[in-house]
């Protein structure tokens, strides 16, 4: 088939949409298909679509239905659209939604925020991990908490340095963060952090083998998202054994599991700081972080995500 890929255009090019759909690309061509990816649509023929971001996507959705009525429409929900825009953009969102024939999930938690008569046209597709190819090795100099994503609002960037902030003086937490900042205000508040707080690091905009690099000396990670969709850098972490720390909301519930114990209610600080003490000074608790993770890891394999995707066209044809 001929598949035309819409992923809106972002600040960066590492932003989650656009290297999600890069990797959706290599599985669909991968699967036979001829691939075209771009931010919007021209009217190119097609025979399907997958479109990403319902509210950004909007257009797109709308002049291929025109142009192609009986030809479908693959929709994956960004976090946004589920626990964002679908109550506050005057009914974009939605409308996107009831057009497409497939509407694709990254967590298995979703179907709670999609509205019942359009519950039979989702399907779950967790985002892939290929395993790193060096093995873990934290650092010995400090107990290394990453933070992987851009600086932006529903993200709460700083919430583990300021965590770290109010930790025993005895404390080897060191909060290491990469995203670059979407706005000069975040890149303003990062900057004010690492001046006054010794025990965090924020280093920009990196690579993606600096990323990788990071997870390798990591001794854990943390996302404390607002909200989420299911960020691939969860996958990426459970495949590379890193024991995650996520704010409890039902985009990381719903990649970690209901009964994982590395949950913080969002926004507070002090109950991240005690999960920070935990991986310091429990054994256990560690341990018992690492078993859930390898529970969840066949969930994550690029060969499952391969297959979900030849069920999901097959489905369509």
């Amino acid at each position: 088939m001929k598949i035309v890929l819409i992923t809106p255009a972002g600040p960066t090019a590492r932003t989650g949409n656009r290297v999600s759909a890069a990797r959706w690309a290599g599985i669909l061509r991968h699967l036979g298909h001829h691939v075209r990816m771009t931010s919007d649509y021209d009217g190119t023929a097609a025979d399907l679509m997958v479109a990403v971001h319902a509210w950004r996507s909007a257009a797109a959705i709308e002049r291929f239905k025109v142009k192609f009525p009986m030809r479908p429409v693959i929709l994956q929900l960004s976090g946004t659209d589920i626990y964002q825009y679908i109550d506050a953009d005057s009914g974009l969102t939605l409308r996107s939604m009831a057009r497409a024939d497939r509407l694709v999930a990254l967590n298995d938690l979703a179907w709670k925020v999609v509205p019942k008569p359009l519950r039979a046209q989702l399907r779950v597709i967790y985002q892939s991990a290929s395993p790193l190819a060096r093995s873990r090795q934290p650092s010995r100099r400090a107990v290394v908490v990453s933070v992987i994503g851009h600086l932006r609002d529903v993200k709460d960037p700083l919430r583990a340095a300021e965590a770290a902030r109010v930790l025993p003086s005895d404390s080897r937490i060191l909060v290491e963060q990469v995203g670059r900042a979407y706005t000069t205000e975040w890149a303003e508040r990062a900057r004010a952090e690492m001046a006054t707080n010794r025990r965090y690091q924020w280093h920009g905009d990196v690579p993606a083998a600096a990323v990788r690099r990071l997870l390798l000396r990591s001794h854990a990670m943390v996302i404390s998202s607002l909200s989420e969709g299911g960020a691939n850098v969860v996958s990426e972490a459970i495949v590379a054994g890193v024991p995650v720390l996520a704010s409890r909301v039902d985009g990381n519930v719903g990649l970690l599991g209901s009964d994982y114990r590395g949950y913080f209610p969002a926004g507070d600080t002090k109950a991240l700081a005690r999960l920070f003490q935990r991986l310091e000074r429990e054994p256990h608790f560690v341990v018992t972080l690492g078993k859930a993770l390898t529970r969840r890891k066949p969930l994550f394999r690029p060969a499952r995500e391969t297959a979900a995707w030849r069920r999901l066209l097959a489905e369509l044809r």
